[in-house]
């Protein structure tokens, strides 16, 4: 599974045995595609490993600009990067190290391959240094189209619970390169991953992963525009699965995930744990008249269970949802692989708070409850969302990302009491209203200003809401196009919510709704 376009074989044979922190990294040359969160951790440590270190990068933060003056390594800001720069191209690295922000199709992706450089992402990166610091860390690792943030908070809650040194990584935010440099050590590294970072993944000599255990929590629709298909976006995903040593678990009601489990290659032993809201079968999660119940990492799999909680209990700590139910058993899957008791995930669960942005209760303003689900930045989670209530005022919209959303329009038509569009991609939005629910009050946002944006919705949705309706927050697309991101999204709504209910603007809406279409 090596990197077919490496041609110098004692460069290849240098990168191979590159495996370790202590291994001599000093000179090599070595270019950084991005330079945002990831990137600069990517420079930061190849740096104090004494690689010669080149970054490139369209977008750069005053302080990571400043950062990277100050550790010594060089930087380069060419704007927009439609063709290799010659400075790169004197520098001739040895090895590429790749963002997850950069496509397979980037000019200089493509350059480093034709080249023969190798490329490798941060997370083979960080699995080769993860002994820095004794012992290496066992790895859990994350992966889905939905809700791989609050699984893999709840399965660091439990195992920290159980007394473990214990981290969330990844694409959660805290980079996984600066968990294994803390220079406390870690006893498990619970890596939320992308299907960006997993797209790079296990391609080179040395740097293979080997995880505890894995999980894919669900497959739908997202990221096509940078994967090109289905199937490539598919394939990314179900590398979470690969080399896994002690559990693969999957999801039940997702045959797209048993799939990857059957036809992964993992060690030898490894077992696959399936999870869903039905009963358990042997070697399952599951529930039984309303208790979420492990029949797996028990002697007696056949004919008994262990109780881990209840779903009475999951309601009062905002976890009742279906899609949240199952990703605690997800979680619970994964804390029982390393040996958790059933004791300490219930205790954990007791406390475990979601967190802003994913089903957000931000207020309830004449008995209308307004909720910020930022978080749900394609239809499949939006879906998710808008089953957890019986009548909705949607604020939809944003970067779609390639992906169609006539099917959830067409589902959710019936709950739905009105809704507002937001973000750049509004044609298939308004159309899919208007094929699936065409006498729907149905608002545009159309403000040019973007910090206006949400205030303007948020005054759209207020005004045609009722009294048990809940104002709902589900955009089904990404937030680049209007926002800096999915979390600048969310704090936008709930500041104009609360401006709202301090009585900042009492207006109804002074947009008409778009008329019935014939």
């Amino acid at each position: 599974m090596g990197n077919p376009h490496i041609v110098n074989p004692e460069l290849a044979d240098r990168l191979a045995h590159l495996t370790s922190w202590h291994s001599d990294w000093s000179g090599l040359r070595v270019a950084v595609y991005g330079a945002g969160v990831t990137g600069f951790a990517v420079a930061d440590t190849l740096v104090e490993l004494g690689a010669d270190v080149f970054v490139i990068a369209s977008q750069v933060s005053d302080e990571h600009r400043q950062l990277l003056d100050i550790i010594g390594a060089r930087l380069l800001e060419p704007g927009q990067i439609s063709m290799v720069p010659e400075e790169l191209e004197r520098f001739d690295p040895e090895l590429a190290i790749v963002s997850p922000g950069f496509r397979p199709d980037h000019p200089l992706v493509l350059w480093t391959e034709r080249s023969g450089t190798a490329i490798w992402g941060d997370i083979e990166l960080a699995w080769r240094l993860r002994d820095k610091v004794g012992r290496p860390a066992e790895w859990i690792c994350i992966t889905g189209t939905n809700g791989k943030t609050t699984t893999t908070q709840l399965t660091a809650s439990m195992i920290l619970g159980s007394g473990l040194r214990v981290a969330p990584a990844g694409n959660i935010g805290v980079p996984v390169l600066d968990a294994v440099r803390d220079p406390q050590g870690w006893d498990v590294l619970v890596i939320e991953l992308s299907s960006f970072q997993l797209h790079w993944i296990n391609r080179n000599p040395g740097g293979m992963l080997y995880p505890h255990s894995s999980v894919c929590l669900n497959i739908a629709d997202d990221h096509y525009d940078w994967h090109g298909s289905a199937s490539a976006y598919r394939a990314a995903k179900a590398k979470v699965y690969e080399n896994t040593r002690v559990a693969c678990v999957y999801n039940k009601a997702d045959p797209v995930t048993r799939g990857m489990v059957e036809n992964a290659d993992v060690v030898d032993g490894a077992r696959a744990i399936g999870f869903d809201l039905g009963a358990p079968g042997p070697s399952d999660f599951g529930i039984v008249d309303g208790i979420l119940c492990d029949r797996a990492f028990l002697e007696d799999r056949q004919h008994s269970a262990l109780e881990l909680t209840t779903l009475a209990e999951l309601q009062t700590v905002g976890l009742g949802a279906p899609h949240s139910v199952a990703n605690v058993l997800a979680a619970a899957a994964l804390a029982r692989s390393i040996g958790v008791e059933p004791a300490v995930i219930h205790e954990a669960l007791r406390s475990f708070r979601i967190d802003q942005h994913r089903t957000e209760h931000v207020a309830t303003i004449a008995e209308v409850l307004f909720v910020n689900d930022s978080k749900a930045t394609n239809p499949h989670a939006a879906n998710a969302s808008l089953t957890s209530f019986d009548s909705v005022v949607w604020i939809v919209g944003g970067l779609l990302k390639g992906v169609d959303v006539d099917d959830l329009v067409a589902r959710h038509a019936p709950r739905l009491s009105a809704a507002v569009i937001i973000g750049v991609d509004r044609d298939a939005l308004r159309s899919a209203f208007e094929r699936h629910a065409p006498t729907l009050p149905l608002f545009e946002v159309d403000e040019a200003d973007t910090s206006q944006v949400m205030p303007a919705a948020v005054r759209l949705a207020a005004g045609v809401a009722r009294p048990g309706d809940v104002v709902l927050l589900a955009p089904a697309g990404a937030a680049m196009d209007q926002f800096i991101n999915y979390a600048d999204r969310g704090r936008r709504f709930a500041d104009a919510v609360r401006e709202l209910s301090e009585g900042g603007d009492d207006e109804h809406p002074t947009s008409p709704p778009l008329p019935p279409q014939p």
